[in-house]
């Protein structure tokens, strides 16, 4: 599955590839969780980095010195629609390897990891 942003596309991942890939340790992966802080403080994943969407004017302008516009960048929310929603602007500004977490950290605390609570 992709999404299209003017042309320009991102991909698609489950949550059990998500999992797959976190636990063999590959690196080179930039992890990016944009839900709101006390939604993180509820439930999350280790190694993403906390970028609200919420908080949009106060980081976009860090992203290209933050992160490698062409490492791979995995984007996760609850379920799925404004992780989708970054994964459009980072394509826009750049970068060429994004892939939606599909269904959110709902879906990887069901199908994935049960210990991390549901909201």
């Amino acid at each position: 599955m992709t999404g299209n942003s003017f042309g320009q596309t991102f991909s698609q991942i489950s949550v059990e590839e998500l999992a797959q890939r976190l636990s063999s340790g590959e690196q080179g992966i930039q992890l990016v969780d944009v839900r709101e802080p006390q939604e993180v403080d509820t439930a999350s994943i280790q190694g993403f980095v906390n970028l609200p969407l919420s908080q949009f004017a106060e980081w976009s302008e860090l992203v290209l010195s933050r992160f490698n516009a062409d490492a791979e960048t995995l984007v996760l929310c609850h379920h799925g629609i404004r992780s989708a929603q970054m994964c459009q602007w980072l394509v826009a500004q750049g970068f060429t390897n994004v892939k939606n977490i599909g269904g959110g950290i709902a879906a990887y605390s069901i199908l994935v990891d049960p210990s991390i609570p549901q909201y």
